[in-house]
This record gives C-alpha cells, structure tokens and sequence, in this order.
C-alpha cells in the first residue's frame, strides 16, 4: 500500500512538473508576437512624434529673426 501511495505522489508530482513547464512554453510562446508587434508600434509612434518636433522645430526657426548676438556682462573682477 505505501509503495503505491509514493507512486501516485510521485507520478503527480512529476506529471504537474511537466504540465508547468509545458504551460510555461506555450504561453510565452503566444506572448511573443504580440510583444513584437507592441514594440514595432511603439517604435512608428517614436518616429512620428520626432519628426514632427523636428519639423515645428524648423518652423519656428525659420519664422525667427536672425538677431545679433547679445555681448557678456562685464565683471568688475571681484
């Protein structure tokens, strides 16, 4: 009777050893292309918000008047 009591612990133990690991796989396996396909968003949103800062940023410039530069203070050394 014990050594089918240790059989059958055993056998669950293993058997739930390997129903995680397997688990384990597979969903990360499901995870994989979703993430791929967040990060390739991301990356398109990124490249959209650079270059429109790029280009207000050339707007602007280009509405501004070249000024002269503004001369140092002066110190008196102290």
């Amino acid at each position: 009777m014990l050594i089918f009591s240790l059989g059958g612990l055993l056998g669950i133990l293993f058997g739930g050893t390997l129903c995680a690991t397997y688990l384990r796989q597979e969903i990360a396996a499901g995870i994989s292309p979703k993430l791929k396909q967040l990060e390739l968003q991301l990356e398109t949103i990124e490249s959209q918000l650079n270059l429109a800062i790029m280009t207000r940023h050339a707007e602007l410039s280009a509405r501004m008047p070249v000024a002269a530069p503004r001369p140092l203070p002066e110190h008196d050394g102290h």
